[in-house]
């Protein structure tokens, strides 16, 4: 387990009111990567300097600071950002990737633990625990998919994250590579183990404008992504049932077919939306 060679890349902007619990909870590992890059996207804040502080402590932490764009750019610009520190190394030196947002806390066992899960199952290509956001009422879980590992923290072997070809420059990136790791013979999981649990200090979704704006983007990116309108039925009405109540589902089926009214772009792999849409369609039958 400690000869486990472990990349980590965290794209953060305007990130300083939470990277240092980032910070804290990864120097506290008991599996550390044998590198981890923060890569500054044009921030505003301090969180460029925090991220420095902790390189000058921990050689195998590395600062990478982009220009400011002018406004954070979720989704598309965060793979921007993700690749700009990915291209600094050559994955061959690695066992595992990982995708690791600047607003989390986790426990100082995380990545052993999820080690522990890939070693058990040499087809899990991507993994992550489950996130917990933080709201008035204290911490509750957010409701996720197992089949799916999730975006804030989604680790990957190495040969399967290369199998995949990467991650897609657009929103919904985080649900394209897990569908991309069933088409090429991968599972992906996220686990409910009380050792993965993943704290979310900013709220899912709530990163740009609001939490309403970022379920319409998440119902437009399930457009590009390819999902089937039925699908996305089911997904909208689930989704009333929890913050914000009702109008988040709603927001979600919104984006969704306002992006169809317009025929926006779709994700152009033929093959990739088929494989999509037959899997959701298994996933509503009730047998």
């Amino acid at each position: 387990m400690s000869q486990t060679r472990l990349l980590i890349i965290s794209p953060v902007r305007d990130e300083a009111a939470f990277l240092q619990r980032t910070i804290d909870s990864v120097v506290t590992q008991t599996v550390r990567p044998k590198t981890w890059i923060i890569v500054d996207d044009g921030s505003k804040d301090a969180t460029a300097e925090i991220a420095e502080h902790a390189a000058q402590h921990h050689p195998w932490i590395q600062v990478l600071r982009r220009k400011d764009r002018g406004q954070r750019s979720v989704g598309g610009g965060v793979i921007e950002a993700f690749k700009d520190g990915l291209g600094r190394f050559n994955l061959d030196d690695f066992d595992y990737v990982c995708k690791l947002d600047g607003d989390l806390s986790f426990g100082p066992t995380y990545f052993e633990h999820l080690f522990k899960k890939f070693d058990a199952d040499p087809r899990l290509g991507t993994a992550s625990g489950k996130c917990w956001d933080k709201t008035g009422d204290g911490w509750v879980p957010l409701r996720t998919s197992d089949d799916f590992s999730l975006g804030a923290c989604k680790t990957y072997r190495v040969l399967c994250f290369q199998e995949i070809g990467g991650l897609v420059q657009e929103a919904m990136w985080d649900g394209i590579d897990c569908h991309r790791c069933r088409m090429t013979g991968w599972n992906a999981k996220s686990y409910h183990d009380p050792e993965l649990r993943l704290e979310e200090h900013r709220p899912m979704g709530t990163s740009h404008k609001s939490v309403y704006h970022g379920r319409f983007r998440w119902g437009r990116g399930q457009y590009f992504m390819g999902t089937h309108w039925v699908y996305v039925l089911a997904i909208g009405s689930y989704r009333m049932f929890e913050r914000p109540w009702i109008i988040g589902g709603l927001c979600i089926l919104a984006g969704y077919f306002v992006a169809a009214i317009r025929r926006a772009n779709r994700y152009n792999d033929l093959e990739f939306r088929r494989h999509l849409r037959r899997w959701q369609l298994a996933r509503l039958r009730p047998f």
